[in-house]
This record gives C-alpha cells, sequence and structure tokens, in this order.
C-alpha cells in the first residue's frame, strides 16, 4: 500500500508542477516515479523507522512549510540589509547546533531547512549535532533558540 500511496503523491506532485500534459511528459512522470519508488523499495526505505517519506512531511505541511516559507523572507531581509549596509555588519561564525530528532528523515529536513534560511548553512552533520555556518550573531542566536528544532520535532 505505501508503493501505491508514494507513486501517486510523485506522479501528482510531477503533474502539477509540470504543467504541460503532453502524452510523452506524462509518460515520462510515470516512467520517472515508478523508478523512484522502485529504488526506494530495492534500498529499504519502507521498512526504516520513520521511513516512509511522505505522510510525515504532508501531515505538517499546514504549518510547518509556510512558518519556513516566512522564516525565509525574514532571513532574507536580513541578509539584504546586512550586504548592503555601509559598514557591511557581518561576523561569520562556526556554531554547534544540537539535534534530537528521532528519523533520518527529520534530520534531514532540519539541517535542509538551516540551509535554506540565507545567512545559515549546514556544513557537518554528525552525531547528535550539526555544523553550521552563521553569517551573523543574529542568525547564531536564531539557530540556538531552539525554534526551528522544535517545530521538526513535532512533525515526528
Amino acid at each position: 500500500m505505501r508503493t501505491v500511496y508514494l507513486f501517486a503523491v510523485l506522479l501528482v506532485f510531477w503533474l502539477a508542477l509540470s504543467g504541460h500534459y503532453t502524452a510523452f511528459l506524462i509518460g515520462a512522470g510515470v516512467f520517472s516515479c515508478a523508478l523512484v519508488v522502485y529504488l526506494a523499495r530495492r534500498k529499504g526505505v519502507f521498512e526504516v523507522k520513520g521511513g516512509h517519506p511522505v505522510h510525515p512531511l504532508l501531515t505538517g505541511a499546514i504549518t510547518y512549510w509556510p512558518w519556513l516559507f516566512g522564516q525565509i523572507v525574514l532571513a532574507n531581509i536580513d541578509v539584504f540589509w546586512r550586504v548592503w549596509h555601509p559598514r557591511l555588519p557581518i561576523d561569520p561564525r562556526l556554531v554547534r547546533v544540537p539535534y534530537r530528532t528521532t528519523t533520518d528523515l527529520h534530520t534531514t529536513l532540519y539541517a535542509n531547512s538551516i540551509t535554506l534560511t540565507p545567512g545559515t548553512i549546514t556544513l557537518a552533520v554528525e552525531e547528535g549535532e550539526f555544523l553550521v555556518h552563521a553569517l551573523s550573531a543574529a542568525s547564531e542566536k536564531g539557530l540556538v533558540s531552539g525554534q526551528m528544532h522544535d517545530r521538526v520535532r513535532s512533525l515526528e
């Protein structure tokens, strides 16, 4: 059942992003989605705890993705201000950010969310912590506050 569900979600996503519905593109979408599902089954993604990559993201998407988008917009404004400020108030630093996610999916989601937010980049993932490059003290403060971590944990 998970295989059919994953295939259907991937195909709907493919079609929504495509916007063109010719026989060739629909066929390419069906082939691509089938190949991804085949590779996921072969790799054993469905057997891993929390391995179903679609369900957890869909249930929390209603609150998490809009919040993340807002954080990305605010961070873009902050980076824009710092780059265009005459004194260039940039104070780069490396920060160790602890995490307590229980699945690889949520660890990846958290690390990618940090990287998607301008002014921060996840450089390394170690057991229980990320090494993150932050552009300023404000970026570091946002990471250390744990708000993003708590939101990702609520998706588990």
